[in-house]
């Protein structure tokens, strides 16, 4: 089968298209011929092996993961002997941020592992695209308690993570500003936001107004920096350490104040997120957003393109 490789750590360079073995699916493992998959933050952040912290979890030296690729849509062509929640020729999508070797044109995966039936009527694109950005999206909500009214801010609302999070927040029936450039001001009152910045004209740490939350959804801005624009018992959240790693240290130092908060949001329900992803997108609650779709001997290019920083919503990759 044909396959991405990357035996070393690096830029988008050193990616190979090669011919290698078909995978076998053992005893409670299916194999997927995989349709589509994402180039997103994660899989670039394994690809270079940063923040250091990645190699722990993925190769000191070298990725122990030939294969990249933390999502997936596709169909089972087969099933272990043990099997018993799947059948060969369901349509079935998937995310592990660790890994599932899914820029190839088939994977095997655990039965019990981070993989669901995909909802009815959504293209193997869009299912995709619901992944890994919206995974990292739930996580960040289901760390607070949110009501109904509550008002909440979204920096880099026009990302992966940021556009599922607006959608996300407002399925809950709170009220939304959203922050992100001028291109895309339309798309965030598309998505819902009650209200938008745009950040190269303003500066959205100094608006004449407070939040019950911030959720920082690109990591450009500071608890310190909010501070103002945060309720007197509001909460800050965002998606990377911060400088000098502070937020999680923040995260402690705050946790028992009865003042500003922050905390840090650690993702570890996949099979939970892909649950509640797949009920909204069943009730029509989510729509992930696609910027552009390469194909598998473009993905050079299409990390290339992530790497920007530019991309609007999930970048696709159409494997079979």
């Amino acid at each position: 089968m044909k396959a991405i490789l990357h035996e070393q750590y690096g830029g988008p360079e050193i990616l190979q298209v090669r011919e290698i073995e078909k995978p076998v699916p053992g005893p409670k493992q299916v194999l997927v011929k995989v349709f589509a998959s994402t180039v997103n933050r994660t899989d670039c952040a394994i690809l270079r092996a940063k923040p250091f912290i990645m190699r722990f979890f993925h190769g000191l030296t070298s990725p122990k993961m030939k294969v990249p690729g933390t999502d997936f849509t596709g169909v089972i062509e087969a099933t272990g002997k043990d099997v018993r929640a799947y059948e060969k020729g369901d349509k079935v999508f998937g995310f592990n941020d660790l890994g599932v070797a899914s820029k190839a044109e088939y994977l095997v995966i655990s039965e019990d592992g981070c993989i669901s039936k995909m909802p009815k009527s959504i293209s193997y694109e869009k299912a995709a695209a619901s992944m890994e950005g919206a995974h990292y999206a739930y996580n960040f909500i289901n760390k607070v308690e949110l009501s109904e009214g509550d008002k909440v801010l979204v920096n880099g609302a026009t990302g992966a993570i940021g556009s599922a999070m607006v959608q996300l927040l407002k399925s809950m029936g709170v009220s939304v500003t959203a922050v992100g450039n001028t291109k895309n001001l339309d798309l965030m009152k598309s998505l819902g936001a009650d209200a938008v910045v745009d950040y190269t004209q303003e500066d959205f740490t100094l608006l004449d107004d407070q939040f019950d939350f911030i959720f920082d959804a690109v990591g450009k801005s500071s608890f310190g920096r909010c501070k103002q624009i945060l309720k007197s018992d509001g909460t800050y959240l965002s998606s990377e350490l911060g400088s000098y790693i502070q937020n999680p240290f923040l995260a402690l130092i705050t946790s028992g104040s009865s003042g500003r908060k922050v905390k840090f949001p650690v993702p570890v329900d996949i099979p939970g997120s892909i649950k509640f992803i797949k009920g909204l997108m069943e009730e029509g609650k989510f729509n992930p957003v696609i910027d552009r779709i390469y194909q598998l001997d473009e993905v050079k290019e299409a990390y290339n393109y992530v790497e920007t920083g530019e991309k609007t919503g999930n970048v696709v990759v159409k494997i079979n």
